[in-house]
């Protein structure tokens, strides 16, 4: 699940162990691998960009995030990166255009206003190389993920200390439109209190995607519902996109 809350270095410290590796990543490691330059937007620790860079990647590889506690964590683990703070209403990409421009860990979702999408995938449009590829996911509205997040589904982790950490979800009341609203709540010693963040997440359906694509001169080429490929069906629990320029 995307968290908005990890703008101080204490928790950017805590997002992989929430986060950990899973067939997501080893679906954009295979696309990530097979193209020579590669821009991550809303890259976060810069996991994935990591893993590429220490399996052999020898080209171009660029991390943009708008937190810089999240990014400090990738500069430190590896410095061949390009880290970038900013987001996509922020940055102009000068020079050749990227082979492949990923969002991950459901960061499209975070994309509440019709106007913030069209200026960020307008932004990822002129980002792109001719032939280059846009790969992104987002849960189905389908599926109602939303309501499995509830404070009895607590997440136990642990710090860089080995101090104990539990963290829950819960929708802060029905979803209005295509939009939920939902806290994210922190408890453990490392803190005096629990820590709590809100956030709001969008979940748009197959055609609302495939039209706001083509209004950004992006072109639908691939959907599975899986992270095995497997086909996009009405309850399958992601929607995971391949768009082309075009």
């Amino acid at each position: 699940m995307v968290d908005h809350s990890f703008a101080d270095l204490e928790l950017a410290a805590l997002y992989d162990s929430l986060n950990p590796w899973g067939p997501g990543d080893d679906f954009y490691l295979d696309l990530v691998m097979s193209a020579g330059s590669v821009l991550d937007v809303g890259c976060g620790t810069g996991r994935l960009l990591r893993r590429a860079r220490g399996t052999g990647h020898a080209g171009r590889l660029a991390g943009l995030d708008p937190a810089a506690a999240m990014l400090v964590q990738g500069r430190r683990a590896e410095p061949s990166v390009e880290w970038i703070l900013g987001d996509l209403r922020t940055r102009l990409w000068d020079g050749p255009g990227f082979d492949l421009v990923v969002m991950t860990g459901h960061a499209f979702q975070v994309l509440l206003s019709d106007e913030e999408l069209r200026v960020a995938l307008a932004a990822v449009r002129r980002a792109l190389s001719p032939a280059g590829r846009f790969v992104f996911e987002t849960r189905n509205p389908g599926a109602r993920a939303w309501e499995r997040w509830t404070p009895d589904r607590v997440y136990h982790i642990t710090d860089a200390d080995g101090r104990a950490v539990r963290v829950w979800h819960e929708v802060e009341e029905t979803p209005a439109g295509d939009r939920v609203t939902f806290t994210e709540t922190y408890d453990g010693s490392p803190w005096p209190r629990p820590r709590v963040s809100r956030a709001t997440l969008r979940f748009l359906g197959p055609d609302a995607l495939a039209g706001f694509l083509e209004d950004a001169g992006l072109r639908v080429v691939e959907q599975y519902g899986d992270w095995s490929r497997g086909p996009l069906t009405a309850d399958s629990p992601e929607i995971i996109t391949v768009a082309r320029p075009g």
